[in-house]
Parts: structure tokens; sequence; C-alpha cells
């Protein structure tokens, strides 16, 4: 893998061909939040946006814990640091590190979470704006913000009832307790549970998948599942798929797969 220079010291970001792979990097400090991360974050998501060899993402972790949000300690002191190149580009993206989290504006193509240790609090809020999802046996999730006093303001009260059943979400968010990844599963919150210290592995198996599929119908799936959510009316929601369909079924990577399909071999897509 290349490392990027967009990088900064709590946040690495790397290229493994198609692929993003981005690492939160404080492991001394459990991962959690810093200016720097949030930075890291912010460029890699926009380089994702922007650069259509990249096909989709990975995110991941140093040391023993994915994320345990917001620095509490720095919090309590009411001083979450901050550094001038951060400051700069807020000045300009106000949302930045809404963006950084996955909360705003999330890029145009799949990203893949892959957990080891604790994710709690931001930890999980942030899972919440990837797609597909992979966690190592020893995973721990929580949306605890209401046991410290705070609101989980990284979106959890609008996703987390959408993206499971409600009473479940209402117990993560009501009650603050954690979950092991096998409930995660079994709640639907994570794709899979593999043991620990594989989980980057896993999640480069669904990145290679995600890699030999045609971009453009990958990019559209991925504007569907963000934008035609169930809140849509049924019928409004099938046009608007209808309209993203039309663009991929005249492309030449569509009359190439259907070529790949009759002569047996594997599709070469160009994105076009």
């Amino acid at each position: 893998m290349t490392e990027l220079t967009i990088s900064t010291d709590n946040c690495i970001v790397e290229r493994d061909d198609n692929v993003l792979v981005v690492t939160l990097n404080r492991p001394e400090a459990k991962n959690a939040f810093t200016p720097a991360m949030l930075l890291g974050m912010y460029r890699a998501w926009r380089l994702l946006d922007e650069d259509d060899s990249l096909r989709c993402a990975i995110l991941t972790a140093n040391g023993d814990t994915f994320c345990a949000g917001m620095d509490l300690k720095a919090g309590a002191d009411g001083d979450q640091g901050g550094n001038d190149e951060f400051m700069s580009v807020m000045a300009e993206v106000p949302n930045v590190h809404w963006q950084a989290l996955l909360r705003d504006n999330r890029p145009n193509k799949p990203i893949i979470l892959a957990v080891e240790g604790y994710a709690l609090a931001g930890g999980t809020e942030i899972l919440q704006g990837t797609d597909i999802r992979v966690g190592a046996d020893n995973a721990i999730f929580g949306v605890t913000e209401v046991a410290r006093g705070l609101y989980p303001m990284g979106g959890s009260t609008i996703r987390l009832r959408r993206q499971i059943p409600y009473c479940l979400a209402a117990e993560m968010l009501l009650c603050g307790d954690h979950i092991t990844a096998q409930q995660a599963l079994d709640f639907g919150l994570i794709n899979k549970v593999v043991p620990a210290g594989q989980t980057l592995e896993a999640a480069k198996a669904y990145a290679a998948k995600i890699c030999s599929a045609g971009p453009l119908a990958v990019k559209a799936v991925i504007q569907s599942l963000r934008e035609h959510q169930e809140c849509m009316d049924e019928d409004e929601a099938m046009v608007a798929s209808d309209g993203l369909a039309g663009p991929v079924f005249g492309s030449k990577d569509a009359k190439e797969g259907m070529r790949a399909f009759k002569e047996k071999r594997p599709a070469v897509f160009t994105g076009e």
C-alpha cells in the first residue's frame, strides 16, 4: 500500500490499487477523535468522491480499540484541542467534522468497516455511515452518550432506528449499554463476525468483490441506497431509481458485462 500525503498524525490514508484504506491512528487514546483525525477522514472521503479510479474504501483502526468517540478527558475541560489547518478548513466548510464522521455528504462509493475491540459512542455512530461492516469476535458496540449526560449528535437517533428494529435502537440509545459482536450481528447492525485480527482481511475480500463489479453500477446503487430511503413514497422512489438505471444500462460497461457473460470470461470494466 502507498501512504498518501493527505494523511495526518491521527489518520493514515493509503491506497491499495483501487481501494482507499483509512486507518484511525491514535491507539494510545483509544482512537478518540482529534481535529487531525477528523481532517484526515474528511480529506479521504472527498478524495474517494473525486477520484474515479478508486472504487471503494475501508475504514479501520490501529490498536485494540476501534474508536471511543469524542475525547471525554479533553471535553470535560471544554477543550477539544485544535490545529490551524483544521480550523482553516472549518472556516470554509463549517460541517467538516460531520463530513469526516459520515453524517453529512457521504462519499459516492461504498465504505467497508473493519472493527476490532471497542467501538463506542462516536465509534458506533460513524459505523452507521458505512455500507458493509465486519466485526471481530471481540468487538463491542454501543451508543453510550446518555450515560455521560450527552446527546448522540452523529446521527444515531435518526439512522439507528432505520437500520435495525425500533425497539432495539431505542434500547441502545436510551440505556447506553454495550452489545457484543454477536448481538450486533443478530440485530443486523453488522454483516459478519470474524476472529480477532482478521477484520481487515475480511474487509479486503468485500472490497475485491466491489472492485470487480461495474463502477458505474456500483455508484448508482450506492446513490439509490443513500437517497431513496423508506421515508420516500415507494412509487416515487421507483421512478427515481429508474432514472439512475438508464445511464448504467446505456453504458459501455453494461455491454461489456453482458458480452463477458456470453463469452464466459471475467468482464473488463472501464467506467464508461
